[in-house]
């Protein structure tokens, strides 16, 4: 079977994919060349796409042969059986990982540009490349997106050596190939265009972000007879939508809320951006800490949301937005789903704590120790189904490479259990 160009490639590989489109997959395309044959298949299925990044751990003098893989989040594979065989010291397979880190991190930072990688824990996830020749890549992506949590894994191509298929059979739970031809020396022979994938050319389909096609506007919340701005964002067919409560000193612009909300807009999640208090009112500090304002203010948007969205509603409050978030999910009209609190005061909801009935999902720091406690006390007070993630190295704003990822990640994944149904 010969392809024309990638494009070609991704178009009859999506036709064979078309059974994985009710499991509601995510496509990540292997960079360069998977991903425009990824891109194909995204569009088809109108499934989200991303790029999955990793690098191939190389013994150190014999780099061709692999002791393991990385890949992002801190996923790490490694054969301990090679790396005794190799018998290299641990500092310098070490040194070897610290290099394919930073080339790791740097290649998935300049293709994002900046959006959060989509979260996979619990999802059908299809990798994609445009043939196989070795596939160590290949194996290699496949088990980093296992150790990510994906609970379906299926590797698709549109050509492969028939041997390398086989092997491949017993790291994923499917393989898709269109073309196994037995005299198989290269990928290139079998495209009449294999011209070289650029950076740019990945960047810009991955911003078209195919399967994630959403009405954004700028609205105007009623929060009990008070106009507030904000940012509706809902993806085509989404299940639900999650209301963000901000922390002090910020407002709907916040770019950590945002890129948090980014996440949950791939993921198929609505996400409602907005200013808890008025231009007028926030010149006074002391509204910023008004937990009973800011609750009375959440919980009259929610249920504006509610009558302009049908759909369950979630809410995600940060810093002192999460004691509002948590004091409104405790009135016995809330109508909240589920809860995540980011870098939370909890200790501020006081004793409305033990009324909440959302399931709440608690995130903190792992260097934020005084905010740790605070939120381990408050664990003991609340009586709906809860949960504590520590993230390791982050401080209380989550500035730190991989850190706010790692929120974006398990808040999808508490608001996907908790708001939408059973996928079947």
């Amino acid at each position: 079977m010969l392809f024309t160009d990638r494009t070609d490639a991704g178009r009859r590989l999506a036709a064979a994919l078309r059974h994985l489109e009710r499991r509601d997959p995510v496509v990540l395309g292997l960079p360069r060349g998977g991903v425009p044959v990824a891109y194909e298949v995204a569009q088809a299925l109108g499934a989200p796409l991303d790029v999955i990044v990793v690098r191939k751990l190389g013994v150190p003098y014999h780099p061709e042969l692999g002791f393991g893989a990385i890949g992002e989040g801190g996923v790490r594979v490694i054969s301990d059986e090679i790396v005794r065989h190799a018998g290299v010291r641990e500092k310098d397979l070490a040194g070897v990982e610290r290099t394919e880190e930073a080339e790791l991190v740097r290649r998935a930072g300049a293709y994002r540009k900046g959006r959060p990688r989509l979260p996979l824990r619990g999802r059908s996830v299809i990798v994609v490349d445009d043939g196989i020749a070795t596939g160590a890549t290949a194996r290699a992506a496949c088990r980093v997106v296992k150790a990510q949590g994906a609970a379906h894994v299926v590797l698709a191509v549109p050509v492969a050596s028939p041997d390398v298929v086989a092997r491949l059979r017993e790291d994923v739970d499917e393989v898709v190939c269109l073309s196994t031809p037995s005299l198989f020396s290269a990928v290139g022979e079998w495209y009449r265009d294999f011209s070289q994938t650029s950076d740019e050319e990945v960047v810009g389909l991955l911003a078209r972000v195919p399967g994630s096609r959403a009405t954004a506007e700028d609205v105007e919340v009623d929060a009990g007879g008070v106009p507030l701005a904000g940012d509706l964002v809902m993806p085509e067919d989404a299940g639900a939508v999650v209301v963000f409560a901000h922390g002090s000193g910020s407002s709907r612009h916040s770019p950590r809320n945002r890129s948090v909300a980014a996440a949950l807009n791939r993921a198929g999640l609505g996400t409602l951006l907005f200013d808890l208090l008025t231009p007028g009112e926030e010149v006074f500090r002391a509204n910023v800490f008004d937990i009973d304002l800011l609750a009375g203010r959440l919980a009259d948007t929610t249920r504006w949301v509610r009558d302009r969205v049908p759909v369950p509603v979630g809410t995600f409050g940060a810093s002192t937005g999460a004691a509002a978030a948590l004091r409104a999910a405790a009135a016995p009209d809330a109508g909240v789903g589920a809860v995540v609190s980011r870098g939370g005061r909890p200790d501020l909801a006081g004793a409305d704590l033990s009324g909440v009935r959302a399931p709440t999902l608690l995130i903190v720091g792992g260097d934020d120790t005084t905010v740790i406690d605070l939120n381990r006390q408050a664990q003991t007070a609340l009586q709906c189904p809860n949960q504590l993630e520590i993230v390791p190295g982050a401080t209380h704003l989550f500035e730190e490479p991989g850190a706010l990822e790692q929120v974006a990640e398990l808040a999808t994944a508490w608001f996907t259990a908790h708001l939408l149904p059973l996928r079947t």
